[in-house]
């Protein structure tokens, strides 16, 4: 490493590679921040750009897009409830409850401060500890991933403890949602009701962009009020909040960029898994959890510190192993493969300059993520001073472009509508839209992880249950998935207890 340090460091202050970060972090984050348009959409579209620049400059100005867009989904999921990508989906539980009291510049400034911290943690685990890490994560087969998403899906136990019989359901739905469309593995059509176009299943941008975008144009536009949220500018908001994320939040910081770094590495897992495992982390282990969903800082902060650690996670076994840990990243690994530069452990060896560059670019990319961010919330906070109305029409237009832009198809149009529909009455009866979206993200995971656990033990010994429970990251798993389903109990346990000595 040291032999290339020097260089690395030479060529991230060449001008066009500074002024590449700049560009494609600003595209980044107004990418992330526009419902529909995902991380993944941005990177792949700049792909072709890149095969006129240098190899190290195309790779930097992906990382800078891909680390923006992932913040970026913040900024809508605080101010107008809506998850611009899906990894910000736990972002919305308070970072727009924190809107809605008239704390938009903390809730934005929040999430900006820790995702920039969560994406250097994740960085600094691929400069400190790529190879072990990544052989850590070639153990995760399918067992493992079956067992890690249904501990994902268990947190809707956490997430609902106030009502967990309604949490169950809406969790419930949203898996009964994910199971339309072709069977994974016998390629049944399943739920299409004789439509054709269903067979494609129901894609999970356009269903979170109805139940959170398209419900709330619905729930403001019945409320009558003249703005989204009143908006009250905190004078010093900025050094409060640096003081409250250095004060009280260091756990919860620490905690959530290990668990984003740690997700990352897993292939298909993705930011919203990390994201809603952190917040059920931090919710689990505070001395308080009923404050969680009523506008926090420490949620906001859970959620956001994990998904962008995600981006160093997922950079792991792609870097070294060429397996790619998100879509984002497997967008990467074909421009790398263009290029003619083939990932393994010798890519920091032969091509030294390129990879610790490219690491090195990641850390200056958070670091320059505050600067920019900060500028562009000063334009983005006026959203809340526009008459309700125009925004309404805004948002329903961008979820329209956004849905169809993804597969070219109608289908997903009507996905949004319906779902804002579905969405809009869960919050009038009071289901929880959070453990339904949790439920359509999670499902094919678990269909297709369980499928091929099924398929491994025909092949071994046709003990399934040897299957599930053979490895020691399973058993550890299985454990987890147990206690998540037994906190609300706990937490109700010492709730009362509480009351009592009240």
């Amino acid at each position: 490493m040291n032999e290339f340090f020097m260089p690395a460091l030479l060529n991230l202050c060449d001008p066009l590679n500074i002024f590449l970060m700049i560009a494609g972090l600003t595209g980044g984050i107004i990418i992330g921040a526009l419902p529909g348009l995902t991380a993944t959409m941005g990177v792949a579209l700049m792909v072709p750009v890149t095969f006129a620049m240098d190899t190290t400059s195309g790779l930097i100005m992906l990382g800078a897009i891909y680390a923006g867009a992932i913040y970026g989904g913040s900024n809508s999921a605080c101010l107008i409830c809506t998850p611009g990508t899906p990894s910000s989906v736990a972002t919305t539980f308070d970072g727009w409850p924190m809107c809605q009291a008239g704390k938009a510049d903390k809730a934005l400034i929040a999430s900006l401060l820790t995702s920039a911290f969560g994406g250097m943690v994740g960085v600094a685990f691929l400069l400190c500890l790529a190879a072990p890490l990544a052989r850590f994560a070639v153990k995760f087969g399918g067992p493992e991933s079956f067992w890690l998403c249904l501990f994902g899906l268990s947190t809707i136990a956490v997430m609902s403890s106030g009502n967990m019989l309604k949490g169950l359901v809406s969790g419930a739905i949203g898996m009964l949602v994910a199971t339309v469309g072709l069977d994974p593995h016998g390629a049944a059509p399943r739920f299409t009701f004789g439509y054709y176009p269903l067979i494609q299943g129901v894609e999970v941008i356009p269903a979170m962009i109805g139940l959170f975008s398209f419900s709330q144009v619905l729930y403001l536009i019945g409320s009558y009020k003249p703005y989204i949220a009143q908006y009250n500018p905190t004078p010093g908001a900025f050094g409060q909040v640096v003081r409250e994320l250095a004060g009280k939040c260091k756990i919860v910081l620490l905690r959530s960029s290990l668990i984003g770094t740690l997700v990352g590495m897993l292939p298909g897992a993705g930011g919203e898994i990390a994201a809603i495992i952190a917040y059920n982390e931090s919710k689990r282990w505070d001395k308080n959890p009923d404050r969680y969903g009523t506008g926090i800082i420490e949620g906001v902060a859970s959620s956001e510190c994990a998904n962008n650690a995600v981006i160093g996670g997922a950079l792991i076994p792609m870097l070294t192993l060429g397996i790619p840990g998100s879509a984002v990243a497997a967008v990467m690994l074909g421009a790398l493969l263009a290029k003619g530069i083939q990932p393994g452990f010798k890519v920091f060896t032969a091509t030294g300059d390129l990879a610790y560059t490219f690491i090195f670019s990641q850390f200056a990319v958070n670091l320059l993520m505050i600067p920019i961010g900060l500028l562009l919330i000063r334009l983005m906070v006026r959203l809340l001073s526009i008459r309700l109305t125009f925004v309404a029409i805004a948002i329903v237009m961008l979820s329209v472009i956004g849905s169809y832009s993804i597969r070219n198809s109608v289908l997903d149009i009507w996905i949004v509508l319906v779902f804002g529909l579905i969405g809009y009455i869960c919050n009038r009866i009071k289901l929880d839209s959070g453990a339904m979206a949790l439920g359509i993200i999670l499902g094919p995971m678990i269909e297709e992880n369980f499928g091929k656990c099924v398929s491994l033990s025909k092949a071994v010994d046709g003990s399934i249950l040897r299957v599930f429970m053979d490895s020691s990251i399973a058993m550890l798993l299985i454990f987890l998935t147990l206690l998540s389903l037994c906190t609300p109990f706990i937490l109700n346990r010492k709730r009362r207890h509480a009351q009592k000595h009240l």
